[in-house]
């Protein structure tokens, strides 16, 4: 007869309680820096992406300068607006606030075209197919193109969309409006853009 006291379940006991080998007990010295290494790089991108988003977005100081390729392949360099007020909205279709500020964002842009006034529309995250449609269907006439690459966006440090960013006649960031813009903010913040040397 068996000992009980020496098996578990009819296996013995010191193989019931051996846990399996570790992966990384199993690579090469070299297998091991490597992992700990991924392992830290990836702790370091995440730490970096939190202090990013916990800044908050761009509202201060020069403008960071961008050219975006919009929907008709035209360039729109942001640097070389200067002189001009400069409104810079960043959206998506798939974005419900998005859809609510449309037609007040292109009804305004209208009023103030030919006031030395620009409006930049900066679609995030999307595909193309579907930001077509959405400007379609709110026949938004200013310029807009994809962030290709996210690289406008993270200039911004923007948090999500939609959010709209205020650039004065010299390049300089003039504050920012995270959510949906509602009459009468827009023109507000122009008149008070446009008064100014």
């Amino acid at each position: 007869m068996q000992d009980e006291s020496k098996s578990i379940g009819g296996v013995p006991a010191e193989s019931a309680v051996a846990s399996p080998p570790n992966l990384l007990e199993r690579l090469p010295g070299w297998g091991r820096l490597i992992v700990y290494s991924l392992i830290l790089a990836l702790l370091a991108l995440m730490g970096w992406g939190i202090v990013r988003t916990a800044a908050g977005p761009v509202d201060s100081g020069m403008a960071p300068d961008f050219t975006l390729t919009t929907f008709q392949g035209e360039t729109v360099t942001l640097s070389e607006l200067r002189g001009k007020v400069v409104v810079i909205n960043f959206w998506a279709s798939w974005c419900p606030p998005c859809r609510e500020e449309a037609p007040y964002l292109e009804r305004t842009w209208r009023a103030y075209r030919d006031k030395g006034v620009v409006f930049i529309g900066v679609d995030y995250a999307d595909t193309e197919k579907k930001a077509l449609a959405y400007i379609e269907e709110f026949d938004i006439t200013y310029p807009n193109g994809p962030d290709i690459g996210t690289k406008i966006s993270q200039a911004y440090r923007i948090r999500g969309v939609p959010e709209t960013f205020f650039v004065d006649k010299r390049g300089r960031l003039r504050g920012v409006h995270i959510g949906p813009l509602k009459p009468p903010q827009l023109e507000q913040k122009i008149e008070e853009l446009l008064a100014e040397p």
